[in-house]
């Protein structure tokens, strides 16, 4: 696997040496090419990382980019035939993708909280103070680097501690604590028959799925809890309600018994909230109504600042607050001002409608785009599979969680394949820097 692996860092090179040599804009550099450029360059990552397995595995193009796709997305859906027979290179290859996948992911998200209105300036800043939590792009990273650094260090510690080989534990921690999802067998979690590994991966999803700017305020000790935070407790609400729901619905319509569907209930939302996609079962046998539960808390997500996908807990905790803040001043009279709260301050009309406006709109071009791709798929295939299978398996992607049952794999048509690296791409991005990049593209920039 030597020359295949070396031709990611030479191609690299390459791209960075021409792009290096392009001439420089002495004008400031707008958001929306700034976004442009975001799109693109995760777009050419996962083309590049895929070249091992083009050049290893003989893997068409097609496969090789929805691998390295679904490694910088963070997504555990895979084109390989078989991961017991692979190179041990391009395993920890696919995990190691998954991990820097992690780290942009939350890099990006802070750059892009950053330009909204709804915060003090142009940087986080934290509780009550006025001085900036990061003050510097590079103070950032560094910041970043030592917090991720430290959470993939511990959840590889206690993946060691289930009885987990080293090389095991370290594919698992990477692509756990990035809420990635590959693994490194084809069975899966499920593989190792180990409870106590089960148990183990709960947490660890859950730090990855959390605010890392909460990691950073308990660092520096402005903040000595993670539950005062609504994001936290948001997650938190929705696991206990969806393991109740779901280990109900294994008992009632499955059989299950009660240990066993609390044990999978349990799994199941973690890993769906987290968009992490591991899996101790197939909910291809789950009743339809289960199904389409679990693909709600696939699409809502983890939190934003995280590693996680979906729409993100605080755009679902900022869309519900608008709602309340329309409908009540619908049913009051034109005159009296009704203030818009964020964190307990007082957000002005015009910041506030501005932004709302943004999250409803990314959250209705995310229905729609999983809308479109599960007609696409049902247009240009006909399969045994039901809509509801289809819909999940859109979800699954678009969310970049991957938890499968059972459409997306190798065999499956081109068209599908396609429409999976489009959904996986548009959603780990948030939608809006895709299209901002297609628009660019076939319509022109200025």
């Amino acid at each position: 696997m030597l020359l295949p692996m070396a031709s990611v860092p030479m191609v690299f090179f390459i791209l960075g040496h021409l792009l290096k040599r392009l001439p420089k804009n002495e004008r400031e550099t707008r958001l929306s090419t700034a976004m442009c450029s975001v799109a693109l360059f995760w777009f050419a990552s996962a083309v590049i990382s895929g070249l091992p397995f083009m050049l290893g595995l003989n893997m068409s193009f097609t496969d090789s980019l929805f691998e390295g796709m679904a490694g910088w997305t963070g997504t555990a859906f895979s084109m390989m035939q078989s991961l017991d027979t692979a190179p041990h290179t391009l395993l920890f290859w696919r995990s190691y993708m998954q991990w820097i996948g992690g780290i942009g992911i939350i890099a990006f998200v802070i750059a892009m909280a950053s330009s909204t209105g709804l915060f003090r300036s142009k940087m986080f800043r934290t509780e009550g103070r006025d001085e900036p939590l990061m003050p510097s792009i590079i103070a950032t990273g560094r910041e970043i680097w030592k917090i991720y650094g430290l959470l993939t260090f511990i959840a590889i510690s206690l993946i060691l501690f289930t009885g987990l080989s080293l090389w095991e534990s370290a594919n698992l921690g990477l692509s756990s604590i990035s809420t990635g999802g590959f693994t490194i067998h084809s069975g899966g979690i499920s593989f190792y028959h180990n409870i106590f590994l089960e148990l183990m991966l709960i947490p660890i999803m859950i730090a990855g799925a959390l605010p890392f700017k909460l990691y950073y305020l308990i660092k520096e000790n402005r903040r000595w809890s993670l539950f005062g935070d609504e994001q936290v407790k948001l997650f938190l609400f929705f696991a206990i309600i969806g393991t109740a729901i779901l280990a109900y619905d294994l008992v009632f319509f499955n059989d299950l018994d009660l240990l066993v569907a609390v044990e999978q209930g349990l799994f199941m939302t973690v890993s769906a909230l987290t968009t992490t996609g591991f899996q101790i079962t197939n909910p291809h046998g789950w009743a339809g109504v289960t199904l389409l539960f679990l693909t709600m808390f696939v699409f809502i997500g983890g939190a934003s600042g995280s590693t996680a996908g979906g729409i993100k807990l605080n755009r679902v905790a900022l869309a519900y607050r608008a709602l309340i803040w329309w409908f009540r001043r619908i049913f009051v009279s034109g005159k009296i001002l009704l203030p818009f709260k964020i964190e307990g301050r007082i957000i002005p009309r015009a910041t506030a409608e501005l932004e709302t406006s943004k999250n409803m709109l990314v959250i209705i071009l995310s229905v729609v785009i999983i809308f479109i791709a599960t007609l696409v798929i049902l247009q240009f295939h006909l399969t045994t599979y039901t809509i509801t299978d289809i819909l999940f398996e859109v979800v699954s992607a678009f969310s970049t969680c991957g938890i499968n049952v059972g459409y997306v794999t190798p065999d499956m048509p081109i068209i599908s394949k396609w429409t999976f690296i489009l959904v996986m791409w548009l959603g780990r991005l948030e939608v809006i820097p895709v299209i901002m990049l297609f628009h660019a593209l076939f319509k022109g920039s200025d």
